[in-house]
């Protein structure tokens, strides 16, 4: 009998999570498949006093918490028919359900946290939320089951980083609460971590772009794109500032897809700083003084295409 309670604990972390989905049927979902491995939904359905579209909605949940697994046995099928997963874990979701403007309402009337929630939104935002806009933030809340005071510091992320200073849009947001859900950020620990962390990233941004000559204006999605994958692969200011000066000799200015090659390249090769590029490099010249330089074939042929 000890053992068995010891093997039900619910850790810390666990509770946390169960805590900041701020659905008690998920609560009672997970609770009741912990203490009952083997049970169907239908079998949870009756214990809980829940219908099964009730549960099978929290169930679906359940999956993305990220707790240790739990899950329910399939359903018994008909005679003749064969069984399988009455329910199988989802696959990450492109778009948040459809909700009805009833289904606001009704929460409205019942979760005083919605309620807070989309008040202190449309503050952030600063303008009064159209039907369609509380849709998006009420699927963030119910769907990707992000507590509300992480929304909060999501939507005030979004406000401080939207395009061109703009006031973001619903959509702009949305694509960013999946982000956040993917990272599990389900925490003001977690979320301030996660801000910090993006605003390193801007500053190192900005810092690489003025070595491009890019001063004065906001990088363009693509430019961003190719700086961030620069900086992924491990190379510095002095290797981007060194790939730079390459491309303008060689084709007389900033070409980001030459740029891009010959980054890539030094990558594929293993070639992070200024002295394995001028030793290994093939595509460097590497005559000794008073010798004919090699010719630089692969850079004659880049520059090349890159003026077709």
């Amino acid at each position: 009998m000890q053992g068995e309670a010891e093997a039900f604990l619910v850790s810390p972390e666990e509770a946390q999570r169960l805590i900041a989905a701020h659905d008690g049927d998920i609560t009672l979902l997970w609770l009741f498949l912990r203490q009952r491995p083997g049970s169907t939904l239908e079998d949870a359905a009756r214990a809980l006093c829940r219908t099964r579209a009730e549960l099978e909605a929290a169930y679906e949940k359940l999956q993305r918490l990220s707790l240790p697994a739990v899950k329910a046995a399939p359903a018994a099928a008909p005679a003749g028919k064969k069984t399988g997963p009455s329910l199988p874990v989802p696959e990450p979701a492109h778009e948040l359900p459809q909700y009805t403007s009833e289904d606001l309402v009704q929460r409205s009337q019942e979760d005083a946290r919605w309620t807070a929630l989309l008040t202190e939104a449309q503050r952030a935002l600063g303008r009064k939320l159209n039907s369609g806009e509380m849709k998006t933030l009420f699927g963030l809340y119910d769907y990707l089951a992000l507590p509300p005071e992480v929304l909060m510091m999501l939507l005030n992320y979004c406000v401080a980083n939207a395009p061109s200073g703009n006031s973001p849009s619903m959509r702009f947001i949305e694509k960013e609460g999946y982000a956040w859900a993917n990272r599990e950020i389900l925490t003001l620990e977690q979320a301030e971590e996660y801000i910090a962390a993006s605003q390193r990233r801007r500053e190192k941004l900005s810092r690489t772009a003025k070595i491009l000559g890019i001063n004065g204006r906001a990088l363009t999605n693509t430019e961003a794109k190719y700086l961030g994958a620069w900086l992924d692969m491990g190379f510095d200011d002095e290797m981007i500032g060194m790939a730079y000066d390459r491309t303008v000799t060689n084709t007389g200015a900033l070409k980001w897809s030459y740029m891009n090659g010959i980054l890539k390249s030094w990558h594929e090769k293993g070639l992070h700083t200024p002295e394995a590029v001028r030793e290994k490099d093939t595509r460097r010249p590497r005559g000794q003084a008073g010798k004919q330089e090699a010719p630089r074939d692969m850079d004659k042929l880049l520059a090349a295409l890159e003026k077709l």
